[in-house]
Formats: C-alpha cells, structure tokens, sequence
C-alpha cells in the first residue's frame, strides 16, 4: 500500500499494492451539511475560475469520470453567482466526440482537469483529502492570493529555464493536499508574475500507476520536478522553490 509522510519524517517504504475495493475511494457523496459549508467556502471568491474538464464516457476505460464530473458539478452548484454566471465554469470535453480538443490542449488520460489553461494540470479525480486542495486552489486564483512570501515571488518573477513539478498522490493521505497547494500556488504565481514557466501537474497514483511506477513511489506524496523524484513528504516553500530553480536551470 501508499502511505503517507509528512514533515520530517523518514522514507520507510513498503510494496506497492492496489487495494482491493479501489474504486470505492472514489465515490463522491455530499450532504446536505456539507453543501452548505462548501458554499460558506466559496462565498468569497471575486472573480470567476474556468476549468477544463476532459473525459470519457466509457466506465470500462475511466471509473472515476462520472464521479469527477459529479464533482465539479456539486462546486459549480456551491460557488456563488458572479454576474449573470456562476464563479465557477466548467468546459467538458469527451473523448468520443471532442478528440481535437484533446490534441490541442496535449491530454491523453481521462479525467484530466486543466486550470488557467493547464498551467496546473490535474491527472485523475481529487479524490478524498484532495478535494481540499482543489477547492483552496479555485478560491486563490479567484481571490488572486497566492499565499507565498515575496522573496518567493520575486525568485519566481525572474527564473529562467522550466520547470514542471509533478506531485504524486492518493485520496486517504492528509498531507498530499498541502504539497499540491504549494506546488499549485507555485505555477500560479509563475502566470501572474513570471514567464509561465512552472507547471503543477497533480497525479493520482492509483489512476496513473505508469507514473508512479515510473518514480517508483511507495509513499505519498511524492513531488518530482522535470523527471526526478526531488522530495518524498511534504517539502517546506523555501525548499521546493530551490529544487525548482536548480533543476529549471538545467532546462536552460
């Protein structure tokens, strides 16, 4: 089984397993309660956050795109009204009928969600804990608060090279949703700041086992940038951003 690290924590692995009712950590529900606090979250949002959707309607090739779909529809629902619209947009592709969309935007797994034109890219359903990640990452794009410290922003503002960081995940870890919030607000400030040169591509592992086991991951998460496993856990920002910019540099 994955499991879980967090700060400081040594790598103590174990074998790579698939659990035997896999498809049931992806089975989303909400209650009535959890609405209403999922709309007290997003009641603050100011600008509107557009998400590509891309999927299949083939349960045999993708089991969880009915329930990621599910998903971003309950926070389209929860988002509050920003003009005539929703704060929340949602643009679906299928792979049955949208395949040029596909190709222009380089998808080639489904689901695959894409924000701020796939600048933070998300591979599988945010599942589980991962949907707090997601939901905070809407809400700072639209509030436009990244959350990191300026020397941070300023580093970003100026690198050269690129820089894509790969962040590998599963829905039961409670930190892997703080890892891809980093690396999330990483890319994020790289568009508003940068050369849009840093790109957060956020993988569910049980989904894209070919990934994880191309890094060989046996804990969650694990945060490769340009193709190499750089931390196994949760790093701090000053330390993802000088693995970002040492590695960017090899880019160059």
């Amino acid at each position: 089984m994955l499991k879980c690290l967090k700060y400081g924590e040594p790598d103590m692995t174990t074998e790579y397993s698939l659990p035997p009712y896999i498809e049931e950590m992806f089975k989303f529900d909400i209650t009535d309660s959890d609405m209403e606090a999922l709309k007290e979250t997003l009641r603050d949002m100011k600008t509107q956050v557009k998400l590509k959707l891309f999927t299949s309607g083939n349960n045999r090739q993708c089991f969880s795109c009915s329930e990621t779909e599910k998903l971003l529809n309950v926070l389209i629902e929860a988002s509050p009204p920003i003009g005539s619209e929703k704060a929340i947009v949602i643009e679906k592709y299928d792979l049955e009928t949208s395949n040029d969309m596909f190709k222009k935007y380089d998808v080639s797994r489904v689901p695959t969600i894409l924000l701020l034109e796939g600048a933070i890219t998300y591979y599988g359903m945010p599942a589980g804990e991962e949907i707090k990640a997601l939901v905070e990452t809407i809400i700072r794009i639209s509030t436009g608060d990244h959350g990191l410290s300026t020397a941070t922003v300023n580093e970003l503002a100026k690198l050269e090279g690129k820089a894509t960081i790969e962040t590998i995940v599963t829905p039961p870890c409670p930190y892997c949703p703080y890892a891809v919030l980093l690396a999330n607000m990483f890319a994020y400030a790289s568009s508003l700041y940068g050369s849009n040169n840093v790109k957060s591509v956020v993988v569910e592992a049980y989904e894209n086992p070919d990934i994880a086991d191309k890094y060989a991951v046996t804990t969650v998460p694990t945060i490769a940038i340009n193709g190499r496993v750089v931390f196994v856990g949760l790093p701090y920002e000053t330390q993802l951003l000088k693995a970002v910019k040492r590695l960017a540099q090899l880019e160059l």
